[in-house]
C-alpha cells in the first residue's frame, strides 16, 4: 500500500471479539449438533457402531507438563507485553496446545498427559513481537506464532526441538484495520484479525476480502498469510497468496517490509519468502491485501453431472474459458450420494444422482447476469443439469460447519479425517485414484472398508485441487490407524505427482514429504533462508523444513 495513506486504526471492540476454539474440539460448544437421525442410521448401517457419544474429558481433569518457564522468565516477558499478557495458567495453556488436526484432537481425547506450551504470550504491537523474539533468541526458548488456532497439519504443536521450553505467541492483539485505500482498493490488516472480524471492519468502507475458507470463523489474517490459505471463493477472488500487496514481518535479526507496487522485477519477490513460511521464517504483524467492494448480488446454481469425469472436464471448459463463478466445486459419487456437500442432509438419499455441482455468482446485478449465462451455457453443452438454486444456497448455509461433524464422528468411534492435493487436469483422474486406492487398502481390516469421498475444492486454468474425505470405525489404536493410512495417501500423492498439499499447508504431518515435493536442493534453500533469519532456530522448530 501506498505509505502515504491516512492510518485509521480501527480495532474490534473487546465484546466483539471471535472467541476462541474450544481446547478439545473444533470451534465452540454452542455450535455443535447432535447427530441427526439419518446420520446415527447410516453410522450403524456401515460402520456397526450405536451413533452415541462418548463424554469428553473434563478440563479440570487434564493432566499437562508442568511449565519449564522460570519466575525470571516471566517477569522478562512481562516486562516486554505486560503482565497480564502473560500467562502460564493450565487453561489458557491447554487452548494454545496445538491445532485441531484430527491427531491433535485423538491426543485431547486420551488420558496422558497433555503437551501445552509452556507460557502464553501476548504482543501489542509489531516492537512487542520483535523484543520478545529477541528475548527468546537470547534465552534459548522455541516460538509458536498462534493465530485462530485452526491448524489441521500440526503446524501449532508446540514443539521443543531440544530447547528447554517453548512459548505460544498469541498475535490476537494485533487486530487492527490501519489503513484503506479506496483508489487502489488496497487494505492493511493486523495479522491477528479473524476472518470474521476482518470482514467486519472492511464493510463500513464498503469492501470484503471474499476470503472464506471452512476455517473462516477462527482462522486469523497472519495464519491465512502463513499457510497459504485458498477460501472457498478463490475461482472468483484467487488465493490468499494473489491479494497479499505487502507485509510486515519480525524476525529474531529484525523487522522486514516486503512488498512495493502492483508488481515489480526488482528481484525475487520476498513476500514469497513469507507468504506459505508458517512462521518458520518470521512472524507477520500486518498484512496489506487487495480488496473487492462488497458484492451488490449474489446468484446460486446447483448442477448435476453424469459422474465424476463429465463433472470435472465440465469445470475444466469454464476455468479455461475465462467464465469461472465466484464459488465451482463439484462433488463425486460417493459424496453427492450420501449429501455431505449439504449440510442439512447428510446420509439422506441424495435427490439427484450422478455429482452435484455448485456454483455462486457475486458482484454487480449485470456482471453476476453476464458470468452466469456465460458459464451455465458451457456447463449445459458439456453434459450439466441445472438444478436450480437450492442445493448451492444450502451448501453455502452450512459450509462451515463439517469440521463440527467431524469431532462428534471421533466421539461415537468412527474415524473422520480430510486431506486434500492438487495437480495438472491432466493428471486429475490418475491421482484420484491412486489417493482413493492407497486409502482403502491401509485403512482394510477394520469389519467394513473405509467410506472415501473427494471433491474438486478449487480450480485454475491448468489444474484443479481435490480434497478427501475418509470415514471409517476407529481401531483400538485410532492414531496408528491414521498414521498408517496417512502416510500410505502422501506417498500415493507423491508418487503420483501431486502436491503434498494445497492448501492445508506443511507443519509437522506434512513435513515427510517436503524433501520429494522441492527435492534436495529445494531443502538447501530453505535451511538457508530460516539460516539467515532465525539463526537460532527458535521459530516454529519442527515444522515446514525437513
Amino acid at each position: 500500500m501506498n505509505r502515504s495513506d491516512a492510518s485509521i486504526s480501527e480495532e474490534v471492540r473487546p465484546d466483539e471479539h471471535t472467541p476462541a476454539m474450544d481446547w478439545d474440539g473444533w470451534g465452540v460448544a454452542p455450535q455443535r449438533k447432535e447427530l441427526s437421525p439419518s446420520i446415527r442410521g447410516l453410522l450403524a448401517q456401515v460402520f456397526k457402531v450405536s451413533g452415541e457419544s462418548a463424554p469428553r474429558s473434563d478440563v479440570t481433569s487434564i493432566r499437562l507438563r508442568t511449565s519449564a518457564v522460570t519466575t525470571e522468565g516471566r517477569a522478562a516477558l512481562a516486562g516486554i507485553v505486560g503482565g497480564d499478557n502473560v500467562s502460564t495458567e493450565s487453561a489458557d495453556r491447554l487452548v494454545h496446545a496445538g491445532g485441531k488436526s484430527t491427531f491433535d484432537l485423538l491426543r485431547r481425547r486420551s488420558n496422558d498427559v497433555q503437551d501445552a506450551p509452556d507460557a502464553v504470550v501476548r504482543p501489542g504491537d509489531h516492537d512487542e513481537v520483535l523484543a520478545v523474539l529477541r528475548w527468546c533468541t537470547d534465552s534459548g526458548i522455541a516460538v509458536v506464532p498462534f493465530g485462530g488456532g485452526t491448524s489441521v497439519v500440526g503446524g501449532l504443536d508446540p514443539v521443543r526441538n531440544g530447547f528447554p521450553a517453548v512459548i505460544a505467541l498469541d498475535l490476537r492483539r494485533l487486530n487492527a484495520l490501519t489503513a484503506v485505500d479506496p483508489v487502489s482498493r488496497t487494505a492493511t490488516l493486523g495479522a491477528g484479525l479473524t476472518g470474521p472480524e476482518a470482514e467486519k471492519l472492511l464493510a463500513t468502507h464498503g469492501f470484503s476480502l471474499g476470503h472464506f475458507p471452512q476455517s473462516f470463523q477462527f482462522a486469523s489474517i497472519g495464519g491465512f498469510a502463513a499457510t497459504r490459505s485458498s477460501g472457498q471463493a478463490s475461482a472468483g477472488y484467487g488465493r490468499f497468496d494473489d491479494m497479499v500487496t505487502h507485509l510486515k514481518v519480525a524476525t529474531p535479526r529484525g523487522t522486514l517490509d516486503v512488498g512495493r507496487g502492483p508488481a515489480s522485477a526488482a528481484g525475487p519477490d520476498l513476500r514469497e519468502l513469507f507468504v506459505g513460511s508458517e512462521g518458520a521464517f518470521g512472524v507477520i504483524t500486518e498484512v496489506t491485501l487487495r480488496v473487492h467492494p462488497v458484492p451488490e448480488t449474489t446468484a446460486y446454481q446447483a448442477w448435476s453431472f453424469p459422474d465424476f469425469e463429465a463433472g470435472a472436464t465440465a469445470l475444466r471448459a469454464v476455468v479455461q474459458a475465462g467464465a469461472a463463478p465466484t464459488v465451482l466445486r463439484l462433488s463425486d459419487e460417493v459424496e453427492t450420494g450420501v449429501n455431505l456437500a449439504r449440510a442439512d442432509s447428510i446420509g439422506e438419499q441424495a435427490a439427484t444422482p450422478g455429482c452435484l455441482a455448485v456454483t455462486t455468482f457475486e458482484g454487480s446485478a449485470a456482471h453476476v447476469a453476464a458470468r452466469q449465462a456465460e458459464a451455465s451455457a458451457i456447463l449445459a453443452a458439456e453434459g450439466g443439469t441445472a438444478l436450480g438454486e437450492e442445493a448451492a444456497r444450502q451448501w453455502e448455509e452450512g459450509r462451515f460447519n463439517a469440521p463440527y461433524l467431524r469431532d462428534t464422528l471421533l466421539d461415537t468411534g468412527v474415524l473422520c479425517e480430510t486431506m486434500e492435493t492438487a495437480t495438472q487436469w491432466s493428471n486429475l483422474s490418475a491421482l484420484r485414484s491412486a489417493v482413493t486406492g492407497a486409502l482403502v487398502e491401509s485403512l482394510a481390516g477394520q469389519g467394513t472398508p473405509p467410506l472415501v469421498m473427494c471433491h474438486i475444492s478449487h480450480t485454475y486454468p491448468t489444474g484443479a485441487s481435490l480434497y478427501f474425505t475418509v470415514i471409517c470405525a476407529q481401531a483400538d489404536d485410532p492414531i496408528a490407524q491414521w498414521s498408517k493410512a496417512k502416510g500410505a495417501a502422501g506417498d500415493a500423492i507423491t508418487n503420483a505427482g501431486g502436491t503434498i498439499t494445497h492448501h492445508h499447508a506443511v507443519g509437522r504431518d506434512h513435513r515427510p514429504w517436503m524433501q520429494a515435493e522441492v527435492g534436495d536442493l529445494g531443502v538447501e534453500v530453505l535451511r538457508a533462508v530460516k539460516s539467515a533469519l532465525d539463526p537460532a532456530g527458535i521459530l516454529n522448530p519442527g515444522k515446514l523444513i525437513p
